[in-house]
């Protein structure tokens, strides 16, 4: 009941629909079609009863397991060529005999708008009684480009006054079918609509109509979609890998609402989130971590930050999140429901840790190349050390190169955090053999034209490995020594700890495999045996499952209906 006025739902819900069969009846999710918008009318602060008008028994019969009334409509009332009107007025009707006594509202609210949520209801019963109007219709925004046809010979004519862009048109509404409510007195065999007439906008999601398997498959997306929070950051110390990662990860999350939370005091992770255009929630160290994460009321948290501590976890835990773990050795990782672990072998007995190559997920650029063709001649060399390079490999790499005598091409990729972009510029410019650039945006394309490539242990050996181009890897820290895969096995010639190298030990390593077409081209082929190309298809697997039993857990916890999928 709403301001003293007693209020019914009628969902109209008959048998025999015909471009989907027994539309209602089907599962959408992990229910039937009629069950999610009876739900969502059961949620509702004002409706007094809800009544399925159907003349189908199965409908009958879950419409009852869900706890409404049904009102069986004579078969006459069900034929495709009836309209909504006198089914309705044969629904109310009846219920009022029954009842012996009058509704003041009635609201017809569709099965097919499986989305509709229990809030639009309620402010659109809000509205109709508060506005002083006859009926209220829900409605989309609908501004387009329109056409017009004239039967007579077929052209076509504009709509429209001028060619704007959407957001400069004037609005137009598109009823949705989801919500028409209206006062008792204009519910009649031929009409439900008075003469003061008002509208609830309501969002695209909110608007799907299920007429076809196009609008179920749209629908089914969105009854699944879920909030994914990704807390990343980037510095000096641990790289820009970290945000690679969520952004390659984000880029594939389509049917979700993704978030990223950064620190506002790294302001490196900031401006490479920024370029993609993806939104970010910035937070104050751990002053108001926690209470940025609650804002946005995610249903899964994704840590990308190296190893997480217990205080973190376990407060992530205890909100009831599910919370996914990239590259987690630390103590956190018991509250973990995930973990993966691509750069190494995790040697932990905490479940659901998933760890090697499987898991990692390259950037989409990766996926347009070939395999390198090794050449018996080393034309061009290539150097990129990550986004920080913290220990300066790349100039004391390109200084053991240019010792050698190397006379050919060598090309330098500085990253985003690199310290001294001018002075290397500087030093170098005189030198015809080296050309450095800085950010690229095609880092595949200079992959991909090296004959050779030296790089740190990190995520760039998979991508690297992804072309199948020789490559020497030079370890940043000792978290980068514990990296599995950058082994000969793997196509790889490890040189160990950085600061315990001299140039002319990486001078030698260079001379010996420039010399060397065999060994470049067994480092190559052992590059080609590793999948690296569905990693993401591995993890969302995994994820689906986990997913769905720790839901399962939480609904037997908590007695609160879930949605499993994901």
């Amino acid at each position: 009941m709403y301001d003293n006025k007693q209020v019914i739902v009628i969902i109209p819900a008959r048998g025999g629909s015909k471009a989907i069969p027994k539309k209602n009846i089907r599962f959408l999710g992990d229910k039937p079609l009629v069950a999610h918008v009876i739900n969502s009318v059961k949620k509702s602060k004002y409706v007094d009863k809800i009544l399925v008008s159907t003349d189908d028994t199965k409908i009958q019969f879950i419409a009852q397991k869900y706890g409404v009334s049904v009102s069986f409509r004579s078969s006459e009332l069900a034929s495709d060529d009836v309209p909504l009107d006198p089914v309705i007025y044969d629904a109310v009707t009846r219920e009022e005999k029954k009842l012996m006594d009058e509704f003041d509202l009635v609201f017809t609210i569709q099965p097919t708008s499986p989305l509709l949520k229990t809030s639009t209801l309620d402010q659109a019963i809000e509205k109709l009684v508060s506005d002083d109007l006859d009926t209220i219709i829900s409605v989309v925004d609908s501004r387009a480009l329109r056409w017009g046809v004239n039967e007579e010979n077929g052209s076509v004519y504009p709509l429209y006054k001028e060619r704007l862009n959407r957001q400069y048109m004037p609005k137009v509404f598109e009823e949705t079918g989801a919500i028409l409510g209206t006062k008792r007195k204009f519910i009649k065999e031929d009409s439900r609509i008075g003469e003061n007439i008002g509208v609830i906008e309501v969002s695209r999601e909110e608007s799907v109509d299920i007429d076809n398997y196009e609008d179920w498959w749209v629908a089914e997306k969105l009854l699944n979609k879920k909030r994914i929070l990704l807390k990343t950051d980037s510095t000096d110390i641990i790289g820009t890998g970290h945000i690679f990662r969520c952004i390659s990860l984000a880029s594939k999350l389509t049917n979700h609402d993704v978030v990223f939370l950064l620190d506002e005091k790294k302001p490196i992770g900031i401006e490479l989130v920024s370029k993609e255009n993806y939104p970010i929630i910035t937070h104050n160290g751990d002053k108001d971590l926690i209470e940025k994460i609650l804002e946005f009321n995610p249903d899964i948290v994704v840590n990308d930050i190296l190893d997480t501590d217990v205080d973190y976890m376990g407060q992530l835990k205890d909100l009831g999140y599910f919370i996914i773990n990239f590259e987690d050795i630390g103590p956190g990782t018991q509250y973990a429901n995930l973990v993966f672990d691509a750069l190494y072998e995790n040697e932990s007995n905490i479940p659901n840790v998933y760890s090697g190559p499987d898991y990692y997920m390259l950037r989409g650029e990766f996926y347009y190349h070939s395999f390198k063709y090794v050449q018996e001649e080393v034309n061009e060399v290539l150097l990129t050390f990550g986004g920080t390079d913290p220990n300066n490999l790349t100039e004391k790499t390109l200084e053991a190169i240019i010792d050698s005598g190397f006379d050919k091409s060598i090309t330098v990729i500085l990253g985003i955090g690199y310290k001294d972009k001018t002075g290397i510029k500087n030093r170098y410019e005189n030198n015809i053999n080296v050309r450095i650039f800085e950010n690229v945006k095609n880092m595949s394309d200079y992959m991909a034209a090296a004959d050779l490539i030296f790089t740190s242990a990190g995520r760039t050996m998979y991508e690297v490995a992804s072309l199948a181009v020789p490559c020497v890897c030079i370890c940043q820290n000792e978290r980068e020594m514990t990296h599995s895969f950058g082994v000969r096995g793997n196509g790889f010639i490890n040189m160990g700890l950085g600061e315990n190298l001299q140039k002319e030990d990486i001078t030698n390593t260079f001379l010996e495999i420039i010399d060397d077409y065999s060994l470049r081209l067994q480092l190559s082929e052992a590059m080609k045996l590793v999948d690296l190309k569905h990693g993401y298809e591995n993890i969302m697997n995994v994820l689906r499952i986990n997913y769905k039993a720790f839901m399962r857990r939480k609904e037997l916890e908590t007695g609160k209906e879930g949605n499993f999928n994901f």
